[in-house]
Protein backbone atom coordinates (compact mmCIF):
# COMPACT_ATOMS: atom_id res chain seq x y z
CA UNK A 1 0.00 0.00 0.00
CA UNK A 2 0.73 3.92 -0.94
CA UNK A 3 1.94 5.71 2.01
CA UNK A 4 0.23 9.37 1.29
CA UNK A 5 1.76 12.68 2.12
CA UNK A 6 -1.19 15.66 2.91
CA UNK A 7 1.10 18.48 2.44
CA UNK A 8 -2.02 21.12 1.25
CA UNK A 9 -2.01 24.88 2.60
CA UNK A 10 2.14 23.96 3.88
CA UNK A 11 4.37 26.80 1.35
CA UNK A 12 7.75 24.92 0.32
CA UNK A 13 10.25 23.82 1.87
CA UNK A 14 7.88 22.25 3.66
CA UNK A 15 6.19 19.78 0.76
CA UNK A 16 9.27 18.91 -0.36
CA UNK A 17 10.98 18.03 3.06
CA UNK A 18 7.74 15.64 3.88
CA UNK A 19 7.68 13.97 1.01
CA UNK A 20 11.66 13.51 1.37
CA UNK A 21 11.16 12.42 4.94
CA UNK A 22 8.48 9.69 3.57
CA UNK A 23 11.30 8.82 1.04
CA UNK A 24 14.05 8.37 3.53
CA UNK A 25 11.51 5.88 5.92
CA UNK A 26 12.21 3.84 3.00
CA UNK A 27 9.26 1.69 4.31
CA UNK A 28 7.01 2.05 0.31
CA UNK A 29 7.97 1.70 -3.12
CA UNK A 30 5.35 4.09 -4.09
CA UNK A 31 4.34 7.52 -2.32
CA UNK A 32 1.27 9.92 -3.05
CA UNK A 33 1.95 13.75 -2.21
CA UNK A 34 -0.87 16.20 -2.04
CA UNK A 35 0.09 19.74 -2.59
CA UNK A 36 -2.01 22.88 -3.67
CA UNK A 37 0.67 24.91 -5.71
CA UNK A 38 2.19 24.51 -8.72
CA UNK A 39 5.53 25.06 -7.63
CA UNK A 40 5.34 22.50 -4.59
CA UNK A 41 4.41 20.22 -7.20
CA UNK A 42 7.21 20.72 -8.97
CA UNK A 43 9.79 21.27 -6.64
CA UNK A 44 8.93 17.61 -4.70
CA UNK A 45 8.95 16.10 -8.68
CA UNK A 46 12.22 17.27 -8.58
CA UNK A 47 13.56 16.18 -5.26
CA UNK A 48 12.20 13.10 -5.58
CA UNK A 49 13.72 12.34 -9.22
CA UNK A 50 17.29 13.64 -7.43
CA UNK A 51 16.99 10.48 -4.96
CA UNK A 52 16.02 8.07 -7.77
CA UNK A 53 12.20 8.25 -7.56
CA UNK A 54 10.11 8.42 -10.58
CA UNK A 55 6.95 10.89 -11.36
CA UNK A 56 4.86 8.40 -11.95
CA UNK A 57 1.47 10.61 -12.18
CA UNK A 58 0.35 13.85 -11.34
CA UNK A 59 -3.72 14.93 -11.06
CA UNK A 60 -4.72 18.26 -11.22
CA UNK A 61 -8.13 18.84 -9.34
CA UNK A 62 -8.89 22.54 -9.59
CA UNK A 63 -5.30 23.83 -8.26
CA UNK A 64 -4.86 20.72 -5.76
CA UNK A 65 -2.22 18.64 -6.95
CA UNK A 66 -1.76 14.60 -6.39
CA UNK A 67 1.50 13.10 -7.21
CA UNK A 68 2.46 9.82 -7.49
CA UNK A 69 5.67 8.98 -6.68
CA UNK A 70 7.72 5.38 -7.69
CA UNK A 71 10.79 3.66 -6.66
CA UNK A 72 12.93 3.83 -9.59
Amino acid sequence: MAKTVDARGLSCPQPVLLALDAIKAGDEDEIIVMVDSEASRENVSRAAGKRGWDTADIRDESGEFTITLKKG
